[in-house]
């Protein structure tokens, strides 16, 4: 059977649309995280820990104190949705504009001017491979990872087309203690907590 490319996209958006109805439905009934991949649904299953938590809310204060009052690292709900590309994600740290949050339903992700992830203990191939390549699809200009596994991290950049598709050309590493730039701000990264050993 040949399917033309009219039909293979409705039934792409058909698909997206079922696995983002079944999403949507589990986030209040099973513990974790639940987003949408180009290769399908990914569910982080630990809840976060103390370490991430405290890392998100440490990137946040240190972002807003040198952000203008109309910009915020936002680090609740909803998601980031490109329903085209069918995928849609939940970043730790958000950077974007009060006036782009002022939206129904889930959040574009070309608003953003960054996006920022903590590793997850759990999965962190996630964020280290999954959001490297859905985040420029996505059209997300910054994305910065920390990671307290390691005490280390990098934010990527200048998002440039690719026989794969969009991917980001830049990438610069940091280790933690060094002050790292995520677009127009520099932050310290001074004792960002690890996660323990062994666990």
């Amino acid at each position: 059977m040949t399917i033309a490319p009219d039909d293979a996209r409705q039934s792409a958006s058909h698909l997206y649309r079922t696995m983002r109805d079944f999403v949507q439905t589990m986030d209040d009934t099973l513990p974790g995280k639940f987003e949408i991949t180009k290769e399908g649904i990914v569910h982080d299953m630990m809840a976060p820990i103390g370490p991430h938590e405290l890392t998100t809310v440490h990137l946040r204060k240190r972002l807003e104190k040198l952000m203008p009052d109309e910009l915020v690292a936002h680090t609740g709900t909803p998601d980031v949705e490109a329903e085209g590309e069918g995928i849609m994600r939940h970043p730790d740290v958000m950077v974007i504009a009060l006036a782009d949050m002022d939206v129904p339903g889930s959040f574009d992700p070309r608003a953003l001017i960054a996006a920022i992830e903590v590793v997850s203990r759990s999965n962190p191939d996630n964020d280290w491979v999954g959001k490297t390549r859905d985040y420029p699809l996505m059209g997300v200009p910054v994305y910065a990872i920390f990671d307290p596994r390691t005490g280390t991290g990098a934010v990527f950049t200048d998002i440039h087309s690719t026989p794969d598709g969009p991917r980001y050309a830049t990438r610069k590493d940091f280790v933690y203690g060094e002050d790292v730039t995520i677009d127009a701000w520099t932050i310290s990264t001074e004792q960002l907590p690890r996660y323990p050993a062994g666990q």
